[in-house]
């Protein structure tokens, strides 16, 4: 099933079917499952079951395709995209030619599931976890394991018996692609998991914590409060899923017109009429990073649009306001890896190809 919408600013999508998101228009950003994303541009967004996806501003087209056929997701090649270790599954769209011109010719057939094909091969070309094939099976072995049992708390020795006989090996490589064990993998998961019982359940406080195996609910709120720096009391009520809250709206808005001539905080600050620290810490509180990282993702992004034209890396940076090409130059490469002109000529390969 194909759907183009605009969503609505701030509303809570809980996902009850496999589907992928194509962002069609678009600034400012999204939130999936308590985290804030501001790199989705040019990606197509994989999201299983269980999980959510909330819209930061109200501009927004979106193209969504729900996938039907459960059998699709008995194939081990296609879990990738649904069984990412962080909380957003996606694959680089201007990547992947093959999916752009599905998208074009065919994306309103009864053939949704073709796009599934084409994105997991396209996943494991990116390969972000710098792993091979069999590895790859290895480490969504795991967390397949992980998505089973995160109720529990296992030890090390269950795990690896679960596991079975790469039980071991599974633990190290985890560790050395992953970057985290298996175990604080799964300790994340439960409070993920448990978090989403806080936020859009009316169960008590106390029943979440024995379903998520706490058979003391006190200790389930001094981990809740370690990891998320409230109470679950607290959490539960500064998250509003049906909150018509536009600060975050109205800030991505101010960002869009003024990001190429301005950078100061006492600017936005004062658009916002809010003082420089309520801003900030309001910023900080809901996406977790800095006004002056949002500044910047809007500059690259800017940058990277005009990039895509005839315009020269001279002219850019004067649009974006740079005193010398040189600063601009510079800038654009801390935060890309890439030049201008380096990231141009990648551009010409990806259409020539």
């Amino acid at each position: 099933m194909v759907h183009k919408f605009n969503p609505d600013l701030n509303k809570v999508y809980l996902i009850d079917k496999y589907v992928m998101y194509h962002i069609l228009k678009g600034s400012g950003g999204i939130e999936v499952d308590f985290k804030s994303y501001h790199d989705w541009k040019d990606k197509l967004i994989f999201l299983e079951k269980g999980q959510y996806i909330k819209f930061l501003s109200e501009n927004f087209e979106v193209r969504k395709i729900e996938f039907e056929d459960k059998n699709i997701f008995r194939n081990k090649e296609v879990r990738v995209l649904f069984k990412h270790l962080v909380a957003l599954g996606y694959i680089n769209f201007s990547e992947c030619e093959t999916c752009q011109k599905y998208l074009k010719s065919s994306v309103f057939s009864d053939q949704a599931s073709d796009i599934i094909d084409i994105s997991s091969k396209q996943w494991y070309w990116q390969n972000p976890f710098h792993a091979n094939q069999e590895e790859y099976h290895l480490i969504f072995d795991v967390k397949d394991i992980i998505d089973k049992q995160y109720k529990n708390h296992l030890s090390n020795d269950k795990l690896s018996k679960i596991i079975g006989s790469q039980g071991h090996n599974a633990q190290a490589l985890f560790k050395s692609k992953v970057g985290f064990s298996i175990k604080s993998m799964m300790a994340y998961k439960r409070f993920l998991e448990s978090k989403k019982e806080v936020a859009f359940t009316d169960k008590s406080i106390k029943e979440i914590a024995y379903e998520y195996g706490f058979k003391d609910p006190a200790y389930f709120n001094r981990v809740f409060s370690k990891m998320a720096g409230v109470s679950p009391y607290q959490f539960r009520e500064s998250v509003d899923y049906e909150s018509t809250d536009t600060f975050l709206a109205d800030l991505y808005y101010l960002l869009e017109l003024h990001h190429k001539e301005q950078r100061s905080l006492d600017f936005y600050a004062d658009k916002m009429n809010v003082p420089i620290k309520t801003l900030s810490k309001k910023v900080k509180d809901k996406l977790n990073i800095t006004i002056g990282q949002l500044i910047r993702h809007e500059l690259i992004n800017s940058a990277k649009t005009m990039l895509q034209t005839d315009i020269s890396i001279k002219e850019i940076a004067y649009e974006l306001d740079f005193e010398e090409a040189n600063h601009f130059s510079a800038f654009f490469k801390h935060h890309t890896t890439f030049s201008p002109s380096q990231f141009r000529v990648l551009l010409k390969e990806k259409t020539n190809t």
